[in-house]
């Protein structure tokens, strides 16, 4: 909980660029040196510390180390009580602040720091547990839906509930919920009209609970953007998150994906600068890879996509990513090696399709797109419309396309700039698709 708190005040400190928190946790427990650790997050100094506890007592200690002279810049014993292990960590986190701005920015000591450290971290603490079971589970459900399969993200929306059971005031939980949601409902593991307003409820009750929680202006923003299709009130959440946490690495996500539909080169740079302060996280570096694959960035989005591979090689939509950078690269029969391996069923089947076509095996083919279209053609419509348009049948993909404009999939968002529907962008039936998105 320290360390979560510590990092949440760092990111919102104007001038210092701080790793983000599933990066630098990717170290926890594990007996990694120092440089190795700075190395990997791309950082100049390292702030670490540890917690020994006895009885109701705890002794914390600190201490930043400038890597390049392995020497420390400061460094602090703590010792308190734990009656309230809230009030430990506001009033460790608070020194540690006030240090930092000393040792990293120059700034002074006083009363006045003193002041600043204490509101910051009050800042930090919007939207957080009042129960450490909570926050535990909250921290469990974080790592679920992380790694994107159905079957993980449901487990994550389960530890969320449970964390709101136990503390139901705990906005950022209801946050947590609220994206669990809109993945079930994107994904066709949910019901897209339930599922989204089971994620618009959940995200205005972190709202409510908290309304200042960039959390939850986000998962708003994605209600209002995948399925509203209201691109100026998702742009507006968006935005909102962006002024309140501009150093929050779920936030330049989302600003990143309404930015694409507007601005290609914003969006990249957006999710280039997550990568930078997420370095190790498979879900930044999977939309980095989706991003430059898109911008015609082939070769980068390789390497972004492998890099997550490497970080949770069962993570979904990643193997389904680097078919279809393969496929674009000239290689079809190592696209569908990676594509056999994707284990979100419709984005496996339309690649699979995708390179059996791209091999001249049309019996093959034929069967991966009619088996996409048996079991999901309900959730699924925008990958069978992205099918077709790659074969070259653009009735067949305008068909689709109108189908999942009727089921409101969420892939629809992606018209203005999925350059694999290239093909279609000259008949005389796109005008009048993107007016009708709202695109024109």
């Amino acid at each position: 909980g320290l360390s979560e708190e510590l990092l949440n005040v760092l990111a919102k400190i104007r001038g210092l660029r701080v790793a983000s928190r599933t990066s630098a946790f990717f170290f926890k427990g594990k007996d990694v040196d120092i440089p190795t650790v700075a190395q990997k997050l791309n950082v100049a100094t390292v702030l670490e510390g540890s917690v020994r506890k006895s009885g109701k007592r705890v002794r914390i200690t600190a201490q930043l180390i400038q890597v390049a002279t392995y020497s420390h810049l400061w460094s602090e014993t703590y010792d308190r009580e734990l009656d309230d292990i809230f009030a430990v960590q506001d009033d460790i986190a608070q020194s540690v602040v006030k240090e930092l701005r000393a040792a990293l920015l120059g700034e002074g000591i006083g009363a006045t720091a003193d002041a600043q450290a204490k509101a910051d971290v009050q800042a930090a603490a919007t939207g957080r547990a009042t129960d450490p079971e909570a926050h535990r589970l909250y921290l469990q459900g974080r790592y679920f839906i992380e790694r994107m399969t159905g079957e993980d993200v449901a487990r994550g929306s389960a530890y969320f509930r449970e964390a709101i059971a136990i503390d139901p005031d705990f906005a950022l939980a209801h946050a947590g919920l609220s994206r669990a949601c809109s993945l079930q409902a994107g994904q066709g593991w949910d019901s897209v009209a339930g599922g989204y307003e089971k994620a618009r409820a959940a995200a205005q009750r972190a709202l409510a609970l908290a309304p200042d929680l960039p959390e939850g202006y986000v998962c708003l923003g994605a209600v209002l953007e995948a399925h509203d299709w209201d691109w100026k009130a998702a742009n507006a959440a968006y935005e909102r998150a962006f002024a309140l946490a501009p150093g929050n690495v779920d936030v330049l996500r989302a600003v990143a994906g309404i930015r694409r539909l507007y601005d290609a080169d914003a969006a990249l740079e957006l999710l280039r600068r997550a990568a930078a302060l997420d370095p190790l996280s498979t879900s930044t570096l999977r939309q980095l890879g989706m991003r430059c694959l898109h911008s015609g960035r082939v070769d980068e989005a390789w390497k972004s996509l492998n890099t997550a591979l490497d970080l949770n090689p069962k993570a979904g939509l990643v193997h389904c990513m680097l078919a279809a950078t393969r496929l674009t690269q000239g290689f079809p029969a190592e696209a569908l090696a990676l594509a056999e391996r994707e284990v979100i069923g419709d984005f496996r089947l339309l690649r699979v399709s995708l390179a059996e076509h791209a091999l001249g095996h049309t019996d093959a083919a034929d069967k991966a797109l009619t088996q996409l279209i048996d079991e999901y053609g309900g959730v699924a419509a925008y990958q069978i419309a992205l099918a077709y348009a790659l074969r070259g049948d653009a009735d067949n993909a305008f068909g689709w396309l109108e189908r999942a404009y009727d089921q409101r999939d969420p892939g629809m968002t992606n018209l203005v700039c999925d350059r694999f529907l290239a093909t279609l962008r000259d008949d005389p039936r796109w005008p009048p698709l993107m007016r009708k998105m709202g695109f024109a």
